[in-house]
This record gives structure tokens, C-alpha cells and sequence, in this order.
């Protein structure tokens, strides 16, 4: 049985289940989850992860009871389904709470893509420690975290560095690319990814757009994501000829001459692509918020790329540091050959080092075979 809630975890959870069935062709699954996991699978989810994918505060109370409807009835196919192995994606609030009920059934509990608790609600790892019989890891750094609280972890490799790899064999050249997107401007292009949802376009798009325009040499192309219509993102830019591409958004990464992306995993992917970022993430953009934040989280960076290499390699500019004028002054100089240019592309190859090459899915796959046949 697979719980993912989030899009994302949907696409890794569709890995491992593949990785799964390579090693045990007669596997059976029962999931919450999306379309990638259906495919896999070969028939629906029992709860669609589009219902159970809740951001903000005030969201989280107004879906509550749906949330909790959930939940009872994941505990329900624990009892009814019985499976050999309950494998949690990511998703830890209502993980956390499934991992409890499965571990008072008997029912051995694995967490692929553990939760970021060193960045905050460290206080989880007492319920980890009880609940959860194995986690994987595809962040390196998790090791030692767990470690230091008496808590062991496999880290199995990073799947966006297979998934970012398989891209890159696949790229079309950039002059096919436009043509394909209806683009004849072949100015070099700065791309803006804002997020993938509403609220981060809303609160992101306008700024990076306002920065980008301060650079006529280089044309703005926007990745958009194929939950949000075009007219939503023309709307928030009040500009109604805005280039947006959906679906290509690593190939519009990768041809980018620079580009702004929303804090997330999009940072990793820009990084494992090769091309200069500045990170940014607005929110409400108040230095309350900013305050509040520092107290709340437990680490020095939010990106990626800087939480794996432990340094600064990425600008961050959030909430009230994400501004016009700072966003000009971080993307200048990586628009050109220059010493921030160059500091970057070799802090993403130390980067890559640290993650390594194994194939997350497959090594996690593994791990949950060899458990549930007791070899």
C-alpha cells in the first residue's frame, strides 16, 4: 500500500513502484496517489492525490474534515487490505498519522523521501523513531542528521538526478524548441518558473517578470505548469502576449541563458541542468513573515542546492529581500561570463558529486523486496 498526496510524489512513487514490479512481478498495490502511479499500476487510485494536495494555513482548517474522511479511510484498507509493506511518500502530516495505525497492526512501515524535519517540527522524530521501520533518504546530508538523533537512514541517491539525466538525452535544439512554441525571437532567453501554484504565481510572477524586463537584450519565456491556464498566468502579468510553455519547462531551463525560479525543487532541477538561477520566493513578501520564518526553520539556506553543498552557491532572495532591484542585481552577472557565473557552475559540480549517481527508485525498490521476502 503507497500513500503519495503531492504531484511530485506521484511522479516518485511511480518510479518505485516500477523498480517494485521489475523484482517482484506478482506485486499487488493499493494507493492514494495520481495519474504516473495509475499508469504503473494499471488501474485508479483509491483517493485521487489532487484531493488530498492542501497549501496554507487557512486552506489546511477549511479541509479538514476531507483530510480526516482520508485518513479513515487509508486506516480502513490497512485493516481490510492487509499489505506486506505500508510505503509513505513524502507527506508527513498525514503520514505520520497512517505510520501509527499500520505500526499497531503489525504492518511494517517504509518512507521513501523522508520528512525535511532538520528544517522544522523536529519534535516528529520521536513519532519516526516509533512508527517507521525503514527510511529512505535522497538528500545526503539526512545521514547525519538522523544519526545525531539516534535514528538510521538509507540514503538512496536523488531521483531527480536520473530524471534530469533522461532530459537531457531527449533535448531538442533550442532553434526547434521555439519554432515548436511559435517563437521567432531569438534573443537568448531568461526563464521564469514561478511555482506551481496559484498563490506562487500570484505572489512571484509580477517581480521576476519586472526584473527580467530590465534586460531588453534577452526575451522572458515563462514554464508553466498545466494545472494553471494560460489565461490565469497573462492575468497576473497584465501582459496579454506573455510566452508561457507547458510541458517543456526542463528543455526551457536548460536552453536558458539564466533564470528566476520559486524556491522548491525546481532549484535542484535548474541546477542539474547546468544553468545560473537566482532563487525567489515572495509569499506576502512582508519582513514579518521573514522574521517569523528565521525563528521557525532549524538551517541556514531553503534551496537545494545550497542545503546539499552546505554553502551559499544559489542567491536567495525571499519574502521582503525579493525585490525588483535585487533580483536585477543577483541575475546581472549571471547573464554574462563573470566571477558569480563561474562560482555557480562549479558549486552545481560539487553538487552533483554529493548526491552520486544511484537510481533512487530502484535502490529504494530493492531495500522493500528484500525486506518483505525476509532476505
Amino acid at each position: 500500500m503507497i500513500i503519495a498526496g503531492e504531484v511530485s510524489g506521484d511522479l516518485h512513487a511511480s518510479g518505485l513502484i516500477k523498480g517494485i514490479k521489475k523484482r517482484d512481478s506478482d506485486a499487488d498495490f493499493c494507493f492514494f496517489g495520481g495519474d504516473r502511479m495509475s499508469r504503473e499500476v494499471g488501474h485508479g487510485p483509491e483517493v485521487h492525490c489532487d484531493e488530498m494536495n492542501v497549501m496554507g494555513f487557512s486552506a489546511v482548517l477549511r479541509s479538514l474534515p476531507r483530510i480526516a474522511r482520508h485518513l479513515r479511510k487509508a486506516s480502513g484498507l490497512l485493516e481490510t487490505y492487509r499489505p506486506d509493506a505500508l510505503i509513505l511518500v513524502d507527506y508527513p502530516s498525514f503520514n505520520l498519522r497512517l505510520a501509527k495505525r499500520a505500526a499497531g497492526l503489525g504492518i511494517p512501515v517504509h518512507w521513501f523521501i523522508s520528512p525535511k524535519i532538520w528544517a522544522w517540527k523536529e519534535w516528529r522524530i520521536k513519532d519516526i523513531r516509533r512508527y517507521v521501520t525503514h527510511m529512505y533518504s535522497i538528500l545526503p546530508f539526512e545521514v547525519e542528521y538522523y544519526k545525531s538523533k539516534d535514528y538510521e537512514v538509507n540514503y538512496v541517491g536523488n531521483p531527480s538526478v536520473a530524471e534530469m539525466d533522461a532530459e537531457m538525452r531527449h533535448l531538442p535544439p533550442l532553434k526547434h524548441f521555439l519554432e515548436r512554441q511559435g517563437v521567432e525571437d531569438d534573443r537568448p532567453v531568461i526563464a521564469l518558473i514561478p511555482g506551481s501554484r496559484r498563490s506562487e504565481v500570484r505572489n512571484n510572477l509580477p517581480v521576476m517578470i519586472r526584473a527580467a524586463a530590465a534586460f531588453p537584450e534577452c526575451q522572458i519565456i515563462v514554464g508553466g505548469t498545466s494545472s494553471i491556464p494560460l489565461k490565469f498566468y497573462r492575468e497576473v502579468a497584465e501582459l496579454p502576449g506573455l510566452q508561457v510553455v507547458f510541458g517543456y519547462t526542463h528543455v526551457l531551463m536548460k536552453h536558458a541563458k539564466a533564470a528566476l525560479v520559486t524556491s522548491g525543487t525546481a532549484t535542484l532541477e535548474t541546477a542539474l541542468l547546468g544553468t545560473p538561477q537566482v532563487v525567489c520566493y515572495r509569499a506576502n513578501g512582508s519582513r514579518l513573515s521573514y522574521n517569523i520564518m528565521e525563528k521557525l526553520l532549524k538551517v541556514r539556506f531553503v534551496s537545494l542546492p545550497n542545503l546539499i553543498v552546505d554553502q551559499e552557491i544559489v542567491r536567495e532572495l525571499l519574502l521582503h529581500e525579493c525585490t525588483q532591484e535585487n533580483i536585477v542585481r543577483a541575475l546581472r552577472p549571471l547573464l554574462q561570463p563573470s566571477p558569480e557565473r563561474d562560482r555557480m557552475l562549479a558549486g552545481y559540480k560539487e553538487m552533483r558529486r554529493r548526491l552520486g549517481s544511484g537510481i533512487a527508485a530502484d535502490n529504494a525498490a530493492d531495500a522493500i523486496v528484500s525486506f518483505t521476502r525476509g532476505s
